[in-house]
């Protein structure tokens, strides 16, 4: 035994340790894993039941395409998500930018505010954006303009929530950008438009991408501030599957939920490898 080895019973206490820590990590993953398998596995159940299984069927999912209420949940919170993430992209590569390239009186203030949304909880979020809104719907009606909860209300929600996921990964992007391309495009009589457009934006769109799709996942996901901020006729899938589910969880409701978690896996996953990309 050399210098460097361990003793057999360092080595065998190391083991056990390494099996005890890998038991624990798999329990975990089954405590948390596991209620979304079934839910998968019994959105195929023939049954209209969620506790028998009667055999294999796509029954719930034929059914769901031919809700209206769902297509019209559907419809609603694809535009949410869809209009949510093209401002809060444009905004947050805006502010990405501008925290990475510019000094400016209050940057350190608007730096900690830039992390709010992330770190506070939704119910507080919620709840301060529904006040926000009610005060400026009265200050409106003093002067003769309308302003309702509904759908305009939770894109601007959801917006405010979504700007600082897409300026956190923009400036991550940014943070090992090579500034020495820039200024070879200066040489080269580039104005700092063209330097933008032809040098800067394609090096960091995989992080604009992947902030992108985490801001559309998120919007499309959204539960707590979309119920808050949202008003007649302005109904999402998730608050769709709330109202479903306090008459009673359905096979339906199991179908609805796998479709959803497919479409934020996939979204995800992309996030992940475009953000990934020329890394």
């Amino acid at each position: 035994m050399t210098a460097s080895t361990p003793p057999p019973e360092i080595r065998h206490r190391r083991s056990l340790t390494e099996t005890l820590l890998g038991g624990h990590a798999w329990l975990v993953f089954i405590f948390f894993y596991a209620p979304i398998v079934v839910l998968i596995i019994f959105s195929f159940n023939d049954s209209k039941f969620v506790n028998e299984w009667t055999g294999f069927s796509f029954r719930w999912y034929v059914k769901l395409f031919q809700d209206d209420a769902i297509g019209l949940a559907l419809r609603n919170s694809l535009i949410v998500a869809t209009v949510s993430t093209l401002i809060s992209t444009i905004i947050g590569t805006l502010v990405a930018l501008g925290m990475e390239r510019f000094r400016f009186r209050g940057k350190t203030a608007l730096d900690s505010t830039l992390y709010l949304p992330i770190i506070i909880p939704d119910i507080a979020m919620a709840v301060m954006l529904l006040l926000f809104f009610v005060q400026a719907g009265q200050l409106l009606g003093k002067i003769g303009l309308s302003f309702s909860l509904g759908l305009t209300t939770i894109i601007l929600a959801h917006v405010a929530f979504n700007i600082s996921f897409v300026a956190v990964l923009v400036r991550a992007r940014l943070d090992g950008f090579d500034k020495s391309l820039e200024e070879a495009a200066g040489d080269l009589y580039a104005n700092e438009w063209q330097t933008f457009r032809y040098v800067t934006l394609p090096l960091i769109m995989p992080g604009i991408v992947g902030g992108a799709l985490l801001a559309f996942t998120l919007s499309l996901d959204d539960f707590v501030v979309t119920f808050f901020t949202s008003g007649p006729g302005s109904t999402t899938l998730p608050l769709r599957i709330y109202s479903m589910v306090k008459t009673g969880v359905t096979p339906e409701i199991n179908a609805l939920s796998t479709l959803m978690l497919l479409a934020s896996m996939v979204l995800v996953l992309a996030s992940l490898a475009i953000q990934n990309r020329n890394t």
